[in-house]
């Protein structure tokens, strides 16, 4: 098994570094790709032999032979078919994700439904592939296993006997593959500043096994960077604040530590209705105005009529991120998403929580199956009263792998608050788009096609604005609009890529704020997605005690640098003005300055004392907001008062 697998895994990771040659060249580590890689082959081949080396003693009586031929049969060749099987699909996974296959391959296995029309739709080629490789191998290993089946049991000695203790203890050392006092893990081998760089060291199997380990320890997720009690994390919470200007009274107690006070920037007799839209992969690379590709008209018409985000970035890169950030107002941890995890699925604060208590009916609006990513039991169980999903679609104009289409939404999306408003109950309606995700499918004869072929994500994203623009036209012309505040952002962008430890650019998003009586504004201050759901809150004129830690823009002066944070697989970047720290796994914090011209994250010279202490100040700030939301999940103390 090692003689064959080990040069098979080296081809493979050879054949990844020329296909990726640029990037591996501007890190000048080829040589140590290719060495570590290795090593952390042997750590893969140790998992996998270490099983059958400590059962082998029970089958070393003459009758067990037999079963020990087809016990190691089965093993060698399933272990060797799933090493070559996962290395055949991560080109694909590469090209889509930038990054070897990882706890998002994991979780996209849960959803069969969506995910074998997507694969079919749009990685047919890659489908084939991997599928032929995994026949070819079985059908390779088996012919080379076979004369193994026929063989007459060996002499067994005490050299045999002697020899496997000392066999087991180098093959549990290759596993643990370092004398220190943690063994290895994929931060161990994050020798360059990119991180897809890295991940060509790993091979496939142990990514994935790794990702698996990893989500048993969700709870605790964020020490990876180190250690903070919740006082000292608080601490940070408030030198934040104090950095930023932000006056509201924090009022937290140890059951509800960051529960704040919030009083509204607006004052209204009657608050007004909410309506979020969250654009799948709607990154800044898709908006001209903000240095993207000119595929966005509509949404480069409203930004003039509403509160228009220059510098908003997102948390993370996938949709659930997104959801947790905007609806829930949390920050993000290297764990999953809350939307995901066990804990936070029932007294977890959203937004429909806290609307639920001045009289609010809340909804979840889908072209999908809400299922999808556990949008649904999340939302039900947190305070939404309903979900329209794809089932609840009569006759849509088009239907392709992931649900209705973008303008069957917003039909429904029109529908649904017109019917709101003649109830004459107060709304927020959570709207959830999904034209704009691969394979890119969208009815025809909406739009001229932006480029050749039509199944694309800078054409899928031309239609899913032309839908938005089309809802708004009916929108201004309805009853409601007067009394609605729409929110229209992004959960992420579409491949977030790129050779810097974070790649900053891909975390820029759109953001608009518009309708009832809100004035044009643009917004320079660095923002995050945290900080939406508090601004809204007080631009619909709504006093709130709340747990969220985001800003209230709205009542935040101008000129202030902001900040940001973004998760990015296991690095974790604040970012405060132009100033970056970047919190990683293992590793002293890098610091540095994002050129917003270049879209570079540029590292910073060696620190003179002074620019030290800063440094070190912002660090704290930053560990204190990525520890802090483990600690508040792990103890169910983000909620509202009881």
């Amino acid at each position: 098994m090692y003689l064959l697998t080990l040069p098979l895994l080296t081809l493979s990771r050879v054949g990844l570094t020329l296909w990726q040659s640029d990037r591996v060249l501007a890190t000048g580590a080829w040589a140590d790709i290719l060495l570590q890689g290795v090593r952390v082959d042997l750590i893969m081949l140790g998992l996998i032999s270490i099983i059958p080396l400590l059962l082998a003693p029970l089958f070393a009586a003459r009758p067990g032979w037999v079963w020990w031929r087809r016990f190691s049969h089965f093993w060698v060749l399933a272990a060797i078919t799933l090493l070559v099987f996962m290395e055949a699909i991560t080109p694909g996974f590469i090209a889509e994700y930038d990054t070897r296959p990882n706890r998002l391959f994991i979780e996209y296995l849960q959803y069969p439904h969506e995910v074998i029309p997507m694969l079919w739709n749009g990685f047919r080629v890659h489908v084939f592939v991997g599928l032929g490789a995994l026949a070819l191998t079985l059908w390779l290993v088996m012919g080379y296993l076979r004369p193994w089946l026929q063989q007459a049991r060996p002499a067994t000695t005490g050299k045999h006997w002697l020899a496997l203790p000392l066999v087991v203890l180098l093959v549990a050392f290759s596993v643990r593959s370092t004398t220190d006092h943690r063994p290895a893990n994929p931060a161990m081998f994050a020798i360059t500043t990119d991180s897809m760089v890295n991940t060509l060291i790993l091979n496939s199997s142990w990514s994935v096994a790794h990702a698996i380990y990893n989500l048993r320890h969700e709870n605790k997720s964020s020490e990876i960077y180190g250690e903070m009690t919740q006082t000292q994390a608080m601490d940070q919470i408030r030198a934040s604040r104090s950095y930023l200007r932000d006056q509201r009274p924090l009022i937290g107690d140890a059951n509800l530590p960051t529960l704040t006070q919030q009083t509204a920037s607006v004052q209204r007799d009657k608050p007004l209705n909410l309506v979020i839209i969250l654009q799948e992969s709607l990154g800044a690379t898709f908006v001209e105005s903000l240095g993207g590709v000119p595929v966005t008209p509509e949404l480069e018409k409203l930004k003039a009529e509403g509160w228009w985000f220059e510098n908003l970035y997102a948390t993370g890169t996938r949709s659930v991120r997104g959801i947790e950030a905007v609806v829930t107002g949390f920050p993000p941890t290297p764990a999953q998403s809350v939307v995901k995890l066990s804990k936070s699925q029932d007294n977890f604060f959203t937004l429909a929580s806290l609307l639920k208590t001045k009289g609010y009916l809340t909804e979840f609006i889908y072209g999908g199956e809400a299922h999808f990513d556990n949008m649904r039991t999340f939302f039900i169980n947190n305070d939404f009263d309903q979900v329209v999903d794809e089932k609840d679609y009569v006759n849509p104009v088009f239907m392709g792998s992931w649900g209705v289409s973008d303008e069957d939404l917003f039909n429904k999306t029109h529908e649904q608050l017109l019917k709101h408003h003649d109830s004459g109950q107060p709304f927020f309606s959570l709207v959830f788009t999904s034209s704009n995700h691969s394979p890119f499918e969208f009815p025809d004869g909406r739009i001229s096609l932006y480029e050749q072929p039509k199944a694309t994500d800078n054409n899928a994203v031309k239609y899913a604005d032309y839908a938005m623009g089309q809802f708004f036209k009916q929108a201004k012309d309805s009853p409601y609009w007067k009394d609605t505040v729409f929110l229209v952002v992004a959960d992420h962008d579409i491949r977030v890529r790129g050779d810097d430890l974070v790649p900053i650019k891909h975390f820029h998003i759109p953001g608009l704020i518009l309708g009832a009586d809100i004035q044009p504004r643009v917004l320079k201050t660095v923002a995050s997605q945290i900080d939406l759901p508090t601004t809204l809150i007080s631009l619909m004129g709504i006093d709130a005690v709340h747990p969220m830690l985001g800003r209230d823009l709205s009542s935040e002066p101008d000129g202030l640098p902001g900040r940001a944070m973004m998760q990015y697989e296991q690095n974790y970047a604040w970012m405060e003005g132009d100033k970056v720290v970047v919190l990683r796994p293992g590793k002293p914090a890098s610091y540095g300055h994002y050129d917003r011209d270049r879209k570079t994250l540029l590292t910073a010279p060696m620190p003179d004392s002074s620019r030290n202490i800063q440094q070190m100040a912002m660090s704290k700030r930053a560990l204190g907001h990525v520890l802090l939301p483990s600690i508040l999940y792990r103890e169910q103390d983000y909620h509202l008062p009881m």
